[in-house]
């Protein structure tokens, strides 16, 4: 079946829903009413300087607070046209910032000073020098050509990110996606010198439109969505971003059913929110997203009924849960640390080959995902980049729930 990528209204939400091969992998709400938050620039100004965290406290709208970082790849730029690495971000000074994490729970949401602003094919990075091919580019050749490029439009300002689709895309419409993204920077930044506080320089596009830039053209074959003025902001997006998947967009036709019936949606999202998943094996999981971290544990259930060959059984279950706890990260959007108690296994060959099974699926996700080791309590670590909210905190409702 082909990977899709739905929008729906739901409970006053609007759910952006990724499937790979028929199955819900991914699944985003948003608010029907509120402005996107992430990828938003505003003015701010700086209200306190921790030192001993090396952050600052900075309002950036009227009465909220976010945190800024301030290390050396910050780069905020002052209303007064100064620049961090001429000096020091101070109390009162008011600074360009870009929110680059939500909020989460007590946590004020996170920015930066070094803004980006990302493309289909490219990222524009406000890093000096900044030059960075996507990992999941093998190709060498693809990589030098893109490189080259890039290379050409690297300033003291700015640098580069070349995305996945870039190595698909013709380099022209590359090239021209950058020089749009150095012409809407240029703006930001001089527009920016002359704003008063709490002034928003850029406002981002809704999550679902996001997720359509994020989306790899060679995988996604529709965007679908139900609703008529949704489809009507995706086509306008998408002709005007002169891009190949305006061909991918549909409405639906309820005449084939409810999208939310035909594709499971609702259900779904109900189950993503329950710390037990059952898998095909009788094995399952316990999912427990805490404050400091997220603990999975991996039980076999009603796998070992009658087997002899206990260890080749602990090997076929732990496999079948490393690929299920790699969707389940992407569906939950679970983040930050993570600690997973496989089974117990005595051979060391099947636990480097359960570890490399588990790099292998983390490698599909489209947030930067990794396993980093087995401690020697036999737990294997991995992080998963923090960006948006778990989908426990985004507020879903459903009548049975």
């Amino acid at each position: 079946m082909p990977d899709e990528l739905l929008v729906t209204k739901i409970g006053g939400k609007i759910l952006t829903v990724r499937t790979e091969y028929g199955r819900i992998v991914q699944i985003q709400a948003e608010n029907d009413s509120s402005e996107p938050a992430i990828g938003n620039i505003y003015v701010g100004k700086v209200r306190n300087v921790v030192k001993n965290i090396n952050a600052a406290f900075v309002e950036f709208k009227k009465g909220q607070m976010g945190y800024l970082p301030l290390d050396m790849k910050q780069c905020p730029i002052h209303t007064d046209g100064a620049h961090y690495s001429e000096g020091r971000v101070l109390t009162g000074d008011e600074i360009i910032v870009q929110i680059e994490k939500e909020a989460v729970k007590s946590k004020p949401p996170t920015l930066t000073g070094c803004l980006n602003l990302p493309g289909r094919y490219a990222v524009l990075i406000a890093e000096s020098g900044r030059q960075s091919i996507s990992s999941k580019i093998y190709d060498k050749d693809t990589r030098n050509r893109l490189a080259e490029l890039l290379g050409r439009y690297i300033t003291q300002d700015y640098g580069f990110i070349a995305r996945t689709n870039s190595a698909s895309a013709d380099i022209e419409d590359v090239a021209c996606e950058i020089e749009m993204l150095i012409k809407k920077y240029t703006e930001i930044a001089n527009y920016g010198r002359h704003k008063t506080a709490f002034s928003c320089l850029y406002s981002a596009p809704p999550g679902y439109l996001s997720s359509i830039t994020d989306s790899h053209d060679d995988r996604l074959e529709n965007i679908i969505t139900d609703d008529k003025e949704i489809y009507n902001n995706i086509r306008t997006f998408l002709e005007d971003k002169k891009t190949p998947l305006s061909q991918k967009l549909l409405l639906w036709d309820d005449s084939h059913g409810k999208l939310d019936a035909v594709y499971n949606i609702s259900k779904t999202a109900e189950r993503a929110l329950m710390p037990k998943v059952w898998l095909k094996s009788g094995a399952y999981l316990i999912i427990q997203p805490t404050e400091a971290l997220v603990a999975i544990d991996v039980n076999t259930g009603k796998a070992i009924s009658k087997k002899k060959d206990v260890q080749k059984t602990f090997l076929k279950v732990n496999m079948e849960a490393a690929k299920e706890i790699a969707v389940q990260l992407r569906l939950r959007n679970l983040s930050g640390m993570i600690l997973i108690d496989f089974i117990d296994m005595d051979s060391e060959e099947n636990n480097r080959e359960l570890m490399e099974c588990l790099k292998h699926e983390l490698a599909k996700d489209n947030v930067q995902a990794r396993a980093v080791d087995m401690t020697k309590l036999g737990l294997i670590e991995v992080t998963r980049k923090k960006v948006r909210k778990p989908l426990y905190l985004q507020g879903l409702k459903f009548n049975w729930l």
